[in-house]
């Protein structure tokens, strides 16, 4: 019983360790290497507000607790 108890402890603080949140600009980053990856030559990606969104399909990421949105707009 002890060991199924300190198992599911243990699961819970990695699990939340794994969720914490990351640095706008390095999932900025990382979105921007996807992106080129499917060859998008000119886009643009802006960290905004999340109050300041206004159209969410073009949000492609959070951050900062959800407090802060990256937003895709390709250009043509």
């Amino acid at each position: 019983m002890k060991r199924c108890f300190v198992a599911l402890l243990a699961t819970l603080l990695c699990g939340g360790a794994l969720a914490a949140p990351k640095p706008c600009e390095e999932l900025k980053q990382e979105i921007e290497v996807k992106i080129q990856a499917a060859n998008v030559t000119s886009y643009t990606l802006e960290i905004v507000p999340a109050a300041e969104v206004e159209d969410p399909a073009m949000v492609v990421g959070s951050c900062e607790g959800g407090s802060r949105k990256i937003v895709y707009q390709k250009n043509e």
